[in-house]
């Protein structure tokens, strides 16, 4: 191997590893804030829409109906979520301690 290879070997790693520190510093918190808020938006507007799933009367749930063949996956999702009230509220709570 010349020096030529070995230098162009390091050069490369260093490369990779920092890609990855950086990575691990800016990019990745950024992507789980960005889907934490967006998670948070959707729970905003599924409860607006189906407040009745959590016995809220509401007299637009005859309208918003018509949304459930287009939100079926997340509505699951999301009314397991919010049936797990511990780690809903600890959820919540995050957002407050850092």
């Amino acid at each position: 191997m010349t020096l030529a290879d070995r230098i162009e070997s390091f050069r490369r790693t260093l490369e990779e590893w920092l890609r990855g520190l950086y990575h691990g510093m800016v990019t990745h918190p950024a992507y789980e804030k960005i889907e934490k808020e967006a998670e948070d938006a959707e729970d905003a507007f599924i409860l607006a829409c189906f407040p009745d799933a959590f016995g809220i009367p509401s007299p637009v749930s005859y309208y918003t109906a018509e949304l459930l063949p287009y939100l079926e996956n997340e509505f699951e999702a999301w009314e397991r979520r919010l049936w797990d009230r511990e780690s809903y509220i600890e959820r919540k709570g995050q957002q407050y301690h850092f």
